[in-house]
């Protein structure tokens, strides 16, 4: 990766409690920066992680993060206690019920970045509260910067205008169809796109979960269009974190270009590579399968998607 740029990550940094059909599994590694950190850093180099954790947060994560070339130096300590998210998955795996969340740190977290973090070209507002990732973009200093942005039904219902106001700061938003469906107040999906496009980013991803996503785009630009399915999967064990995993890789992947002005082919493709990374993270509790992806894992999952996709 000689010409990759750095990918500045920011949101939150979580405990997660995660219960499914099978099995149960407690004090994971969770947090959408979590996630979306670690899936970058398999594309370029450095990965900065900006986020808060309390005195309770397992050591292990940090550490399994920094083997992987993420930095630590934009994590804040507290002496609190660490945010954590506690749920349960059903039959189908696309249902599930929040059991507990535990907001602390990050209650009353404000963004601080240092002078060589503030200065990334690629940047990453993982899902946070609104008011967080425009406090993370005004001290964002590059020039050209290209700012990749999810968010999620709560922040539309409570915190719509700082959303809004973010919507107009980014290159790129991630979002899931019901979000995309309650922000926009339509059921087609080709018209939410073009409405949120209006807002201001130039692209826009909608994920569709186990049916795979949409990237928006200019119009002018491969008729502003490609759809992308899901990779297949015999067996999903614990979806959580699948969309930040494909917005890390996403930003990973665009990051090693080596440039932040890129072409709707490469958005594209740093969109199957989202998607490729996201079915690794399915197929384990939190980040354990792709914190132990082999050389090769990833290239041979792309070609086996690739001749899936093609006719």
């Amino acid at each position: 990766m000689p010409n990759a740029l750095p990918v500045l990550v920011g949101g939150s940094i979580a405990i997660d409690n995660v219960k499914t059909p099978s099995a149960e599994a407690n004090n994971l590694l969770g947090g959408s920066a979590s996630y979306a950190s670690l899936a970058a850093s398999y594309f370029t180099d450095p990965v900065h992680l900006v986020g808060v954790i309390g005195n309770d947060y397992p050591p292990e994560h940090l550490a399994m993060l920094q083997q992987h070339g993420v930095t630590l130096d934009g994590v804040d300590r507290s002496e609190g206690d660490s945010f954590t998210w506690s749920g349960e998955y059903f039959q189908n795996m696309n249902d599930r019920t929040t059991h507990h969340v535990a907001v602390n740190v990050l209650e009353d977290w404000k963004v601080s970045l240092g002078k060589d973090l503030a200065a990334c070209p690629v940047v990453v507002l993982a899902n946070m509260a609104p008011g967080n990732q425009l406090e993370m973009l005004e001290q964002c200093t590059a020039p050209n910067r290209f700012v990749l942005a999810d968010t999620m039904d709560l922040w539309i219902e409570i915190a719509r205008d700082s959303l809004e106001e973010v919507m107009t700061k980014i290159d790129l938003l991630l979002i899931n169809e019901t979000e995309a469906r309650e922000y926009t107040g339509t059921t087609n999906l080709v018209q939410a796109g073009a409405l949120l496009r209006a807002k201001g980013p130039r692209y826009v991803v909608i994920k569709l979960g186990e049916f795979g996503s949409v990237l928006f785009g200019p119009p002018e630009m491969n008729h502003g269009l490609f759809r992308c399915g899901a990779f297949p999967l015999h067996e999903v064990a614990d979806p959580t974190g699948a969309g930040d995993t494909f917005l890390g890789a996403l930003a990973g992947y665009l990051a090693s270009l080596g440039s932040t002005d890129y072409s709707f082919s490469q958005i594209r493709d740093g969109v199957i590579r989202g998607t490729v990374m996201a079915s690794f993270t399915c197929e384990n509790f939190s980040t354990r399968r792709i914190e132990n992806l082999g050389e090769g894992d990833l290239l041979r999952r792309l070609e086996i998607f690739r001749e899936m996709s093609c006719w």
